[in-house]
């Protein structure tokens, strides 16, 4: 996660007269969830100055033609058109309704012409893949929901996703990971704006912590079975089912097309259509999630895990564990068994026949993140259309090990992980 930027005049536009960085504008999009959109209406929209934080002017605008409706069916109606963003100094994207359409032209040439001229953009969520429509995240960092990571790094392969932060500063850009990241945005910017006091403030009337990272989450990353709420009334929702049952067995995706009775091309872009994610992506998901599970609630070893959870051999889930979960399987329990308070959380379960051996740190495989040699000749390799074919430089680069330097010119913010060079 980037720290505070107060050492970024340089990568940030000079602000044009008319605009002030003390009035946000925020972009709202019929469909959006309340919840994202609600997170800058209630920061920068409400008068605290009597708790010490100093006030910013709200212009909340429609992205598009009224009527504006919410996720949950509520119809919003936007004091604001496009043309305010004018006025704004700081534009927040709070979310975007669906990663498989386009934004409206007209709001994405509103938020070129705003960064044009100097003012702070803020993509908050899935608001990342409308600064990615409108160009202003290329080349750049950027994070996004953990979920839509990957679907973003290969629409938009020319920016540096890092799906393991909770945001990413980069000076007049900045993004948010899913949902409550946002709120973190959203302080470390009244932090940057007017001082940790002021910050620490709101936090307070917020009642959520004043500044948090990801090294405070541990190892743990946000990784779950959440899917788009349309997909129960799919014909695919029984398949995911049997998938979710089913993962100590070892399937394919072909099988899972099989089961859906689709042709494998078919269930490909049904599939993709539906979550956002390859079917062979979001079934790696599931494994390594429920081999999270295990390591937290059982005292099977490594390689029991890895045969629970349907993964062909241990190599292979060490390295997919990794790449999603930034630790190795030994390393994930060891932090977990320490965070855990002496006589909470739940009892383990059977005991392994034998003690487990320490497991040897391994470095992330490198190159295609769904290729055979990474999978470790898991039988989902050979089904994957995916398969071969390399995941965008951005999104690989980001996610290895070792960070790579940036290219000379760009300050490095305290704390933020340096940028791949392209």
């Amino acid at each position: 996660m980037s720290q505070d930027s107060a050492a970024v005049p340089d990568a940030a536009r000079k602000l044009a007269a008319r605009r002030r960085r003390e009035i946000v504008a925020v972009l709202l999009f019929s469909g959006g969830p309340i919840f994202e959109s609600s997170i800058p209406l209630s920061v920068f929209g409400i008068d605290r100055q009597d708790a010490g934080v100093p006030r910013y002017r709200l212009l909340v605008c429609a992205g598009e033609d009224a009527p504006l409706r919410t996720t949950g069916g509520l119809e919003l109606s936007a004091p604001y058109g496009l043309e305010a963003i004018s006025r704004a100094g700081t534009v927040v994207v709070p979310a975007w309704r669906s990663i498989t359409q386009a934004p409206p032209p007209a709001a994405l040439d509103a938020l070129r012409r705003a960064h044009e001229e100097g003012a702070r953009i803020v993509g908050l969520c899935t608001g990342a893949f409308v600064l990615a429509a409108a160009g202003l995240l290329d080349g750049r960092p950027a994070t996004t929901h953990w979920m839509y990571a990957p679907t973003l790094a290969k629409r938009y392969p020319s920016v540096h996703v890092d799906p393991r932060e909770l945001f990413v500063d980069d000076g007049d850009v900045l993004t948010s990971a899913g949902t409550a990241a946002g709120i973190d945005l959203c302080l470390h910017i009244v932090r940057t704006d007017h001082g940790a006091d002021a910050a620490n403030a709101l936090a307070r009337r917020l009642v959520v912590p004043p500044r948090r990272t990801a090294s405070d989450l541990g190892h743990q990353r946000y990784l779950d079975r959440s899917l788009p709420e349309e997909i129960g009334a799919d014909p695919l929702a029984e398949v995911v089912a049997w998938a979710l049952e089913h993962l100590h067995e070892q399937f394919d995706v072909e099988t899972l097309a099989a089961r859906a009775y689709m042709s494998r091309r078919t269930f490909d872009r049904r599939f993709r259509s539906l979550t956002g994610s390859a079917p062979l992506q979001w079934l790696i998901t599931q494994r390594v999630l429920q081999a999270q599970r295990l390591l937290e609630t059982s005292d099977y070893s490594v390689d029991e895990v890895a045969g629970r959870c349907g993964f062909r051999s241990p190599v292979a889930l060490r390295g997919h564990f990794r790449r999603q979960l930034g630790a190795s399987p030994a390393a994930y329990r060891a932090a977990y068994r320490a965070r855990r308070p002496q006589g909470g959380g739940p009892e383990p379960a059977l005991r392994p026949e034998r003690p487990e051996r320490p497991e040897r740190e391994r470095p992330a495989p490198v190159g295609d993140r769904f290729s055979a040699a990474a999978l470790g000749g898991h039988a989902l390799a050979d089904a994957s259309a995916d398969a071969g074919k390399p995941q965008p430089e951005g999104y690989a680069a980001r996610l290895a090990e070792t960070p790579v330097g940036r290219g000379a010119g760009r300050p490095v913010l305290p704390g933020q992980r340096e940028r791949p060079v392209g």
